[in-house]
């Protein structure tokens, strides 16, 4: 055991005051302060660096780059201009009689009026206040003011008098007769105007000219203040403005556009959730508000626009194509306008679209309208399917669709099914027509207008529309079929010229298979009601982006976020063709088909073959799946030997499709309880062999008694 006595801590009272005391270790020296920021260069970037990383204004306005805004304006003025004069004319003689009858009322106010000047009498009240306190020296004062202005103004009314006589005399001896009724008729429509009421004028506006209200930095900053965001809020009572103006306020179409920097932390999202509350605080009607982001710059840059008419009331511009015209499907062609009224433009080949929607928002008038464009194209293949069954698509189906239907049953969807199947199976022979194709011929493997025009391949653009999908892919016979036909059109459509468009008013994994809209390249998302739904047509995380078709209003028809055409979302108003113009569209169309030699299919009163599918007897074949020392058995194993017995049939089934079949036969599936290949006991879905034949029995009993 140690001498030395333990080593106790705690301090010690001979040395704690003293650190350097003997025996003590030397205190630590303190940490240096490590200095993170760089110190402050008042130097700015150079001329080079501004110059390359300035954003640049354009130098032309974009309507005055657009030849269809730049005409639209001319043709607006010149209208203008036009109704203005034929207003007038039409009302010259009433305004010469008015002024005629109040011509003497105005001779005496203008000799009343030279009388008065004359005699100086507007300071009249000031000479007699300063008389009236005595002010003498004010009131000599203005009294010899009043002497020479009235020495000076009785000579200017002498030698106008003198002169207009002697001119009225000159021209009444030599001027000819229609010189002296000019001047007559002059004189008295200039006395007649002078003695016109101040509130009766002869002359009215022939316009009435809508006055918005200009937006200036204080309205602006007034609505942002009134949204409610802290942020906003505790800048504002700081003395601050809340918001940073990164550029003026300018006239950007018909409207105003306010663009500039939110405070730290708030987003453009934050904005477009208050949009209502922003419309209130601009005193704006919320279809005249848009607020919006701007994708280049980080998420606080706000652009504000307000427009001067709501958007879904504002006059559009006629649609280009309503009338004459052709188009060409690999090019771009107009179908909307934006908020500014600019038109916007899409290339449907090369796509796969999705249009979602809350009933009675202009969904179907969107899918009609782009089957309409297709239609004028005499080389497309139109293919339209109504769900609804009201007739909507009936106009593009009866004059110029390959395959068309409405209604959703049985018998509808069978014939969708076959047209569909045929499709796929032009799907197959396309891909293997590109392959075969030359490198020159055909460099990007895939079908270019060159191409769809040489009629020998086959190669024309095909267009599908499908209007409420959702009744394809929930049919308990048919469905799954339909889904797998549309992703793989989703998927390898658009490289071969197939173009699948799928509408539907309930956006969910139902109506919207996540194979079909992962994987569509263009989306138009009109009124949706939650997030859910906006995104499943959007794409995950719009909502979060401040893509939001949530915020549309219910007089917001034809109104959409248009997602496509390699940009970012935009909002755009789709051209407005009721049934009778859609119908003048089509037969236009038609007729192209006709002098081209591609109307075919439905337009023609052809119906597609019916494929001979296999003859199969379910409750039969389920009763060979289920032995008799078997009483019931689960799904899969069932499937199993239906696989077995029909490969051609129950191949492809899923334990879904047989419980969905099931169910026109009255059969439910149950618990069965069995044993796993691990050996080991689980309770699954399966059938009763009891169930199936007291199906068989019961529908021989209806054969009999037929």
């Amino acid at each position: 055991m140690s001498d030395q006595p333990a080593d106790v801590s705690g301090p010690d009272p001979d040395h704690s005051a003293d650190p350097a005391a003997p025996g003590r270790p030397a205190p630590a020296p303190p940490a240096e302060t490590v200095v993170v920021d760089r110190p402050y260069e008042p130097s700015s970037p150079g001329l080079a660096e501004r110059a390359q990383g300035a954003k640049r204004r354009p130098v032309i306005p974009a309507w005055a780059k657009s030849r269809r805004e730049f005409c639209a304006a001319g043709k607006g003025v010149a209208a203008y201009a036009w109704h203005v004069s034929a207003y007038h004319a039409v009302r010259t003689p009433w305004y010469t009689v008015r002024l005629a009858l109040q011509a003497p009322r105005g001779a005496a106010r203008f000799v009343g009026g030279s009388l008065r000047w004359v005699a100086d009498a507007e300071g009249e009240p000031f000479r007699q206040s300063a008389a009236a306190n005595e002010d003498i020296n004010k009131y000599l004062q203005l009294s010899r003011q009043r002497d020479r202005r009235v020495r000076w103004r009785a000579t200017v009314a002498v030698v106008a008098s003198i002169t207009g006589l002697t001119v009225a005399l000159a021209l009444y001896v030599m001027a000819p007769s229609w010189l002296l009724a000019f001047c007559g008729f002059a004189m008295t429509m200039a006395a007649g105007r002078l003695g016109q009421p101040a509130d009766a004028p002869v002359i009215h506006r022939a316009v009435e000219i809508p006055k918005a209200t200009r937006l200036t930095s204080d309205i602006v900053l007034r609505a942002l203040g009134s949204l409610g965001i802290p942020a906003i809020n505790q800048a504002q009572a700081k003395g601050g403005d809340g918001f940073g103006f990164t550029a003026p306020i300018t006239r950007d179409g018909p409207g105003w556009l306010a663009e500039g920097d939110l405070p730290y932390g708030v987003t453009v999202t934050d904005i477009i959730e208050r949009r209502e509350k922003l419309a209130s605080g601009l005193r704006r009607p919320l279809g005249t508000v848009w607020p919006e982001a701007a994708p280049e710059e980080h998420t606080g840059r706000l652009r504000l626009w307000v427009g001067d008419q709501d958007m879904s009331r504002s006059k559009q511009p006629a649609w280009p194509l309503a009338k004459s015209g052709t188009v060409d499907l690999f090019k771009p062609v107009a179908w909307g306008t934006d908020q500014r009224g600019r038109e916007v433009e899409i290339t449907l080949m090369y796509l796969a679209g999705v249009i979602g929607a809350i009933p009675r928002m202009g969904k179907t008038f969107l899918l009609r309208l782009l089957l309409l464009i297709a239609a004028l194209d005499p080389r497309a293949e139109v293919h339209s399917y109504d769900l609804k069954g009201t007739g909507d698509l009936d106009p593009v189906g009866s004059a110029v669709s390959y395959r068309h239907r409405a209604g959703d049953d049985d018998e509808d969807i069978l014939y969708a099914l076959t047209a569909m199947r045929e499709l796929q199976a032009e799907l197959r022979r396309r891909t293997k027509v590109i392959r075969t194709l030359p490198r020159d011929i055909c460099p990007e493997s895939k079908v270019t207008t060159e191409l769809a025009s040489k009629r020998s391949l086959r190669l024309h653009p095909i267009v599908v529309g499908v209007d409420e999908c959702q009744k394809w892919f929930e049919h308990p016979k048919y469905g799954k079929e339909l889904e797998e036909i549309c992703t793989d059109l989703v998927k390898r459509g658009p490289a071969t010229g197939i173009v699948l468009l799928l509408a539907t008013q309930r956006p969910d994994d139902a109506s919207l298979p996540k194979g079909i809209s992962a994987n569509a390249s263009a989306r138009w998302c009109l009124k949706v009601m939650s997030h859910v739904e906006n995104n499943m047509v959007l794409g995950t995380g719009a909502y979060k982006r401040g893509v939001r078709a949530t915020m549309f209003a219910w007089g917001d028809k034809g109104i959409c976020y248009f997602l496509g055409e390699g940009e970012d979302a935009r909002i755009v108003r789709a051209v407005e063709i009721d049934a009778l113009a859609a119908e003048g569209i089509a037969r236009r169309g038609r007729k192209m088909r006709e002098l081209l030699g591609t109307l075919a299919g439905y337009a023609l009163g052809e119906q597609p073959e019916a494929e001979p599918g296999p003859s199969y007897d379910l409750l039969a074949d389920l009763l060979t799946a289920l032995p008799d020392c078997k009483p019931k058995l689960w799904n899969e194993a069932i499937l199993v030997g239906l696989a077995e017995l029909r490969p051609a049939v129950y191949g492809t089934w899923t334990p879904e499709q047989l419980t969905a079949a099931l169910k026109s036969y009255g059969i439910r599936t149950v618990q069965v309880w069995g044993t796993t290949e691990d050996g080991k006991g689980a309770n699954r879905r399966g059938i009763k062999r009891a169930d199936v034949l007291a199906a068989i029995a019961e529908r021989d009993d209806r054969d009999a008694a037929a």
